[in-house]
């Protein structure tokens, strides 16, 4: 197989355009293509009157040796890698203990996944709900106001990324192609076949509910075992050495072997680590708003004459701004056609983030604009962060009117300095509410100064992206973990032997391809110990 990239055509091609576009780039007669596949497609909208699709093909010819050597010189032809995934080991016999696995988000579920079809029949522990009694807790708080602190959109089966975009790509390296296995036990589990080659596969909440509860199944159907409402409590250490976790009940469960799969919001896990003397170091992250337009205005400065075309879907943005003040904005989790969620874990906070089910229709929308900050804006010890997030959380809850709704302001208001009374064109989709207001006091005065100078930058690229009516919500906190739980090479903590972070939670990920991934990775590194001490 040989691997052609850039094959460009127009998006409303037809039937055996690619077929043809192949036989005319590599010269070659229509006999000797055998066949091809698409390995990735995306587009081309620098021109939205003339958008093309942009395709990178493995294609299968009679003679590849002779079409190789003739066509040396091209840098968008060379042969097809080999993306298959190896497992590194298969648990031996005489295996006298499990591997214990907390959390169930993208990380978790891999590990798990991965150390079951190796044979280990990994224990996995979550602190939440099996995913369906959990999107009633959560549609329990979107709905009627009420927040279960264990069982929400951060905690319970799936993760923080069930109640997402659910998007799948990664600006990660990944030269062992494990992108491909999540994606492809992806669709084993029921996702859509084209996230194996769109550029920005992405799912959708309600198809991950049903995707989790088979990727359990087939972890339990190879002698793994998962337990919901299991929250870990502690750690037995001894010497440097894990030797097991305790459960909130007080069971303990002897394991030498434990992978941390936690998630960014897990902060009671992240104290019990600290006052275990786990080595942990605070992490930048971000802060900010969710930010609504109206989905036609983004299709149109994207697409123009092509908005709404149904192959192109609904159109999305990244944006970028470097502050006079030192600061950096972007959007962050931008959801196309989608909602503002409630996205708290805890009593009296309010937290933000962005959800679009599989078609993206719904009218709005919606981004996190969020801010850089350091370990220098909130000095103190490595969990510091996680009380800087905290103040802001309650702040906002303080703004919304302290019944989970909240805080919110129209982007013409907040760039005047003025609170907002009604709103205008654009409706919110946060539920339980939106509380109009300032926002001026829910971030930091940087933070502020930094999105009413981003604002305005970012109309100039999307045209209607400071309109007067746009909606601002508050506030999007949980962008990333505040802390990183260092590891090494063998992807142990640097002081904890057994103790395997991962995930976003370890602060080694961002999002769920990303996490998935390295869940892989930490399982590979637990099945190369386990065996390692089987001999």
């Amino acid at each position: 197989m040989l691997r052609l990239t850039e094959t460009k055509l127009p998006i409303d091609h037809p039937e055996g355009a690619i077929r043809a576009a192949i036989i005319k780039r590599l010269g070659i007669r229509p006999e000797e293509l055998v066949g091809y596949s698409i390995v990735r497609r995306g587009h081309d909208a620098r021109k939205p009157e003339a958008i093309l699709f942009v395709y990178t093909l493995d294609v299968e010819l009679k003679n590849e040796k002779a079409v190789l050597k003739r066509m040396k010189k091209d840098q968008h032809l060379s042969p097809s890698p080999d993306t298959s995934y190896r497992f590194v080991a298969q648990a031996p016999d005489n295996l006298t203990s499990r591997p214990v696995v907390i959390g169930t988000g993208p990380a978790g579920l891999f590990a798990g996944l991965v150390l079951a079809q190796m044979g280990f029949r990994p224990i996995i522990l979550e602190r939440g709900k099996a995913v369906r009694e959990r999107t009633k807790d959560t549609f329990g708080l979107w709905r009627q106001g009420e927040l279960n602190p264990e069982s929400n959109v951060q905690f319970g089966e799936g993760g923080a990324g069930t109640f997402s975009d659910g998007k799948l790509h990664s600006q990660i390296k990944d030269p062992g192609h494990y992108g491909k296995k999540v994606l492809t036990e992806f669709v084993t589990a029921g996702a859509p076949p084209e996230i194996m080659y769109v550029s920005k596969p992405h799912i959708g909440t309600f198809r991950l509910v049903s995707m989790v509860e088979k990727m359990r199944a087939t972890i339990e159907s190879l002698g793994g075992e998962v337990c919901f409402q299991s929250r870990v409590d502690d750690l037995d250490i001894d010497n440097g050495q894990v030797r097991g976790v305790v459960l909130a009940g007080g069971e303990r469960i002897a394991t030498s072997h434990v992978v941390l799969a936690v998630g960014h919001s897990a902060r009671d896990t992240f104290q019990m680590l600290y006052d275990r003397g786990v080595y942990i170091e605070a992490k930048p992250f971000s802060i900010g708003f969710r930010i609504e337009h109206p989905q036609s205005l983004i299709d149109r400065c994207r697409f123009g004459k092509n908005a709404g075309n149904p192959l192109l879907g609904a159109a999305d943005y990244k944006l970028v701004h470097h502050c006079g003040n030192g600061r950096s904005v972007y959007s962050f989790c931008m959801c196309p056609g989608g909602t503002v969620v409630a996205a708290t874990s805890e009593p009296g906070c309010v937290v933000t983030n962005g959800m679009s089910q599989y078609s993206r229709s719904e009218r709005n929308a919606n981004s996190g604009i969020v801010v850089d900050i350091s370990p220098a804006d909130y000095p103190g010890d490595p969990l510091a962060g996680i009380a800087f997030q905290r103040h802001w959380e309650a702040r906002a809850f303080e703004l919304g009117g302290g019944n989970y709704s909240a805080p919110g302001q129209l982007v013409g208001d907040f760039l005047a300095g003025k609170p907002s009374t009604a709103l205008g064109s654009v409706q919110p989709s946060y539920t339980p509410g939106v509380h109009l207001c300032d926002l001026a006091t829910a971030l930091p005065d940087y933070a502020i100064e930094a999105i009413r100078e981003a604002l305005p930058a970012f109309d100039k690229q999307i045209k209607g992206f400071a309109m007067h009516d746009a909606v601002l919500t508050g506030v999007e906190t949980r962008t990333s973990s505040p802390i990183r739980i260092k590891r090494n090479e063998d992807y142990q903590s640097l002081n904890t032997v057994g103790l395997y972070p991962a995930g976003e939670g370890a602060g080694y990920a961002g999002g769920i391809l990303s996490a998935a991934v390295d869940g892989i990775k930490v399982a590979e590194a637990v099945a190369l110990s386990m065996v390692k001490r089987s001999v």
